[in-house]
């Protein structure tokens, strides 16, 4: 890392960050608490940052003070932007696709510790575990050219998974399949983001079930956070997010079979 510091001045607390306790901008860097899966994360992302993987920051590794320090992404999260275009949807799913490619054969330098939520998986790859629009930075179009970076950023849950399980958690925060939404024009969204991922037609078949799997297993995680008061997801809970992921865990539910058809369908 550069010996030169911000000015005391350059520095920001950064909205979001429900898990991580607090996320500082400092100059070109976000700090963030080093925690027990930060070797392993910090290796993951060197490793996507070799093979020039753009949709990552840049890892800097531990500051001497102690924190986690990344690139910091100047930009705007895809969640306070315009509903996602099919062409973004593609974009996303081959931005995913690459991803997984690329950490199929990931291997940490040494046994490493992943902070994943959710129940260990048979890795076939390592999954991000969070992708969703609030995790998405889309760069300013000034700055990037014609066509600007896309960066997924709070990689903190990291970890071994299924290819299907990482697309279809993006597909509930992406389609997006959420309660309310209508059946056909979500499974047209969904296709988008399939194409754009590549998936073969078993992974196609898959897609649906794996997106309720996760979205399931996250009403579930705020469930039983709430009965023990293990947080955060006890205050997440109190603050009414499990009033969002058990109704759209029920919508991916009614029509997964439907959008198996489609996705599917030659």
């Amino acid at each position: 890392m550069s010996s030169t510091e911000p000015a005391p001045d350059d520095v920001e607390v950064l909205e979001g960050g429900n898990v991580a306790e607090s996320v500082l901008r400092v100059g070109a860097t976000v700090r963030k608490p080093w925690s027990p899966s930060s070797p392993a994360v910090t290796a993951l992302l060197r490793h996507l940052n070799r093979h020039g993987y753009p949709a990552a920051p840049v890892a800097h590794g531990r500051h001497p003070e102690g924190s986690q320090c990344l690139e910091y992404v100047p930009g705007t999260l895809a969640d306070r932007m315009a509903p996602m275009s099919t062409a973004g949807l593609r974009r996303v799913g081959a931005l995913i696709r690459r991803l997984h490619d690329l950490t199929a054969d990931f291997r940490p330098p040494r046994e490493p510790v992943w902070g994943s939520v959710f129940p260990a998986e048979e890795g076939e790859v390592i999954c991000h575990y969070d992708l969703a629009p609030w995790n998405l930075v889309v760069c300013d179009e000034a700055a990037q050219g014609p066509e600007p970076r896309w960066c997924f950023i709070d990689w903190d849950g990291a970890a071994p998974g299924t290819r299907m399980g990482d697309l279809g958690y993006a597909a509930h925060g992406f389609a997006p399949l959420h309660p309310g939404g209508d059946p056909d024009t979500d499974g047209r969204r969904l296709l988008a983001l399939a194409d754009g991922y590549g998936c073969d037609p078993e992974q196609r078949a898959r897609l649906p079930r794996a997106a309720l799997h996760r979205v399931r297993g996250m009403f579930e995680l705020l469930e039983e956070g709430a009965r023990s008061g293990t947080q955060p997801w006890a205050r997440l809970h109190a603050e009414g997010h499990a009033d969002h992921w058990g109704p759209a865990a029920d919508h991916i539910e009614r029509h997964a079979d439907l959008w198996a058809r489609m996705l599917t369908a030659s």
